[in-house]
Order: C-alpha cells, then sequence, then structure tokens
C-alpha cells in the first residue's frame, strides 16, 4: 500500500479519495476531530445503506481491553443478504495493539479477501516494527494528526464551503486559528455559529474577519482575548479587571496564560525580525514583519498589533518569551492557584503597560519611523 495519508487531505476531498481493499487500517494522530470525521467518512464507504449500519459496524473501547477473539470474530462474519462490508472498530487501541500484536501481524499480512475489516485508532505507531510494515504493505494507515507548516488557513476555507456552505476571507480563516489555536473541533462548531448568523441570500458573500471577534468562542474566551488584547495595548488596569472577571468565573489561569502567550510570541517575533541587519531578511517595515510573524493580514488584527508593538518598544517585544516562559514556571510551581497566581498574570500586565502618553507617539504612524521605532538602534541593542 501506499505511504500514510493525511485525514487533512482526505476530508478536503473525500470524494477523490478511494478506499480500496486493505486488510487492516490504521488511524493514527491526537486530534480527535480529524479521527472521529474520518471514522464517519469510513462508515459511509463501508456500510452506505444507513440500515446497515447497526450491525455491520461496531466499536470497542480499548481502554476496555476487549477480547481480541470478540474483535476478530466480528470482523470475520460474513452477511448472507447484504452488501455492507462488516467492521470492528477499537477506539484507543494502543494498549490492545500491546496485547495481540502478534495476531494482528498476521491479519495485516495477507490481503483481506472477503471477510470483514478491523479498524484500530492510536495515539503512536512506530513504523519500525513489523506490525507497520505490514500494515505498509496490505493494510491503510491515516496520519489524524496536524503536520507541521499545513496550510491550515487554506483547509478551513474548505471546510467552511463544503460542510457549512458559507466562505471565508482567507484573512477570516486566519483570524479563527490566531483566535482558537488548532482545535479543529472548537473551530467548526465557531463556523457553524457564524454560518447560522449569515442569511441564507447571502451565504455566498464572502464572511469578513471581524465576524470572528463577535461569534467565534464561548463569552469566557471572548473576554480572554479582550485581556489579552488590552494588556498588549498597555492598558494594565482594564486588562487587571477582566482578568479578576475570568479567575471568578472558574477560569484556569495556565490556560489564560497559554491563550495570550499565542499572541505575544508574534510580537516578539515580529520584533526580532525588525532586529534583523538590513539585508540580512530584515522586513521592509512593522506591518511585513507582523505578517510573517502570523498576525492575521487584515487591518484591525494588523492595526492592534502594530499599535502594540510601538507601545511595547523593540527592548519589551524581545522580552516577553522570558517574561511567558517565567510565568509558566511560576503558575506551575508556587503560584499555580489562588491569589499568587493572580499576581503572576498581574505583574506581567504591569510589565506591559503603556509607558509613553499615545500622544507622545502621533508622529510615528508612518511605516518607516514604526521599523525605526520597534528595532534597536545599535548592534549591541539588537542581542538584548
Amino acid at each position: 500500500m501506499a505511504d500514510a495519508l493525511n485525514a487533512l487531505d482526505i476530508l478536503k476531498r473525500p470524494e477523490d479519495w478511494t478506499l480500496g481493499s486493505p486488510s487492516l487500517i490504521v488511524l493514527v494522530g491526537d486530534e480527535p476531530f480529524l479521527s472521529l470525521h474520518t471514522l464517519a467518512l469510513l462508515r459511509e464507504r463501508l456500510c452506505p445503506d444507513e440500515a446497515d449500519r447497526g450491525w455491520a459496524w461496531r466499536e470497542f473501547s480499548g481502554e476496555d481491553l476487549p477480547d481480541a477473539r470478540d474483535v476478530f470474530d466480528e470482523a470475520a462474519t460474513v452477511p448472507l443478504f447484504a452488501g455492507a462490508t462488516r467492521a470492528a472498530i477499537v477506539r484507543g487501541a494502543d494498549a490492545f495493539v500491546s496485547a495481540v500484536r502478534p495476531q494482528l501481524e498476521t491479519l495485516a499480512a495477507a490481503p483481506r479477501g472477503g471477510r470483514g475489516l478491523v479498524i484500530l485508532e492510536v495515539r503512536s505507531f512506530p513504523a519500525t516494527t513489523r506490525l507497520a510494515k505490514a500494515v505498509a504493505k496490505h493494510g491503510l494507515q491515516i496520519d489524524t494528526s496536524i503536520p507541521q507548516r499545513y496550510d491550515l488557513a487554506g483547509w478551513v476555507r474548505q471546510w467552511a464551503e463544503s460542510r457549512h456552505g458559507c466562505s471565508l476571507a482567507a484573512a477570516t480563516a486566519q483570524r479563527l486559528l490566531e483566535r482558537l489555536g488548532s482545535n479543529l473541533g472548537q473551530i467548526d462548531q465557531a463556523l457553524a455559529r457564524l454560518a447560522a448568523a449569515v442569511e441564507p441570500s447571502a451565504r455566498k458573500a464572502t464572511i469578513p474577519p471581524d465576524a470572528v471577534d463577535e461569534i467565534a468562542g464561548s463569552p469566557q474566551e471572548r473576554t480572554a482575548w479582550e485581556m489579552i488584547d488590552s494588556a498588549a495595548a498597555g492598558n494594565a488596569r482594564e486588562a487587571i479587571t477582566q482578568l479578576a472577571a475570568l479567575l471568578d468565573a472558574g477560569e484556569n489561569p495556565i490556560g489564560l496564560s497559554a491563550q495570550g502567550a499565542t499572541v505575544l510570541r508574534r510580537l516578539s517575533t515580529a520584533a526580532r525580525l525588525l532586529a534583523l541587519p538590513a539585508g540580512d531578511g530584515r522586513p521592509a517595515g512593522i506591518e511585513p514583519a507582523l505578517r510573517e510573524a502570523g498576525v492575521a493580514a487584515w487591518p484591525k488584527a494588523l492595526s492592534q498589533a502594530r499599535d502594540a508593538i510601538l507601545q511595547l518598544g523593540a527592548r519589551r517585544a524581545r522580552q516577553l518569551p522570558g517574561w511567558l516562559l517565567d510565568l509558566d514556571r511560576s503558575l506551575k510551581g508556587d503560584a499555580s492557584r489562588g491569589l499568587r497566581a493572580r499576581l503572576a498574570l498581574e505583574r506581567l500586565f504591569c510589565k506591559m503597560s503603556r509607558q509613553t502618553a499615545p500622544s507622545d507617539r502621533a508622529g510615528s504612524a508612518g511605516a518607516g519611523s514604526a521599523a525605526r521605532t520597534a528595532r534597536p538602534s545599535s548592534p549591541r541593542g539588537a542581542r538584548t
């Protein structure tokens, strides 16, 4: 069989994918959304008639360590009068694979023929094992993780069009990823809410990035984004007030820190890019640096990030990763909860607070002066 396929590519255009007749299917990865939808696609291919799925599709929990004979017998039973392919699925099957590896090796080493199919869902599947080599020859391995450097924004736009019937601007997909990270389950829910908020007659119109902040995420998540935006803008008082409301509502300080780190590291990356020597990869200005650092390429996001990096200044912006590391250590150590956790986050916001009045920065609105403000004036400063 071919090398492992990626579930993102299969789900992007399922009509172009042919299942074939593998001896054993293994879903490998840590993204439950991809695993769930890949299994749903396999169920449609193996049991196209929904009336057959009650008997032809049976799932086992790997945590219960099912008897291998039950799993194999379920797949081996051939229906007399139905066209569905019988399938036995073991979810969370890592321990199951370890317990019955020899039997699985025998199963995977030969063509399937007329019997049913065994499908395993695992988190890891080392390629050097005999089982993995047998699956590579006669079976099918599907990767249900998100690869590095994958065009996830493009995939989100395709998914929004095919599954939710709505069109996203490129910057809207980037904004969703910026706000929700690579959690595809949350992104899918946000897309459903975006689609529901659009009138059917306007479904083909492109949804702008502004809609993400209005709809995507729970009220607590939106407050957390507002808190991070306030802190980055230097408004420590407002950020601390929003932090208190979130902690009083039961939000986890470590989760809030991680959410903020995603935004703040982009600012730091942009500052470091601007500190590069001329001709050595330094962007032409602050906005190109922000786009290269991963900030969503739409006016509001770029404007917020630009104002934040200007108010922080080059030195403080480049110090953000160190501050975030200190915060993470504190929250996972002596400041893991209660007032100490709140104080640790408040200390970070105070370090980022505005040091000059907005009117003092009014003359630095041009991209050239912005870049000069955001990068050091001497080689020694570039090493800070």
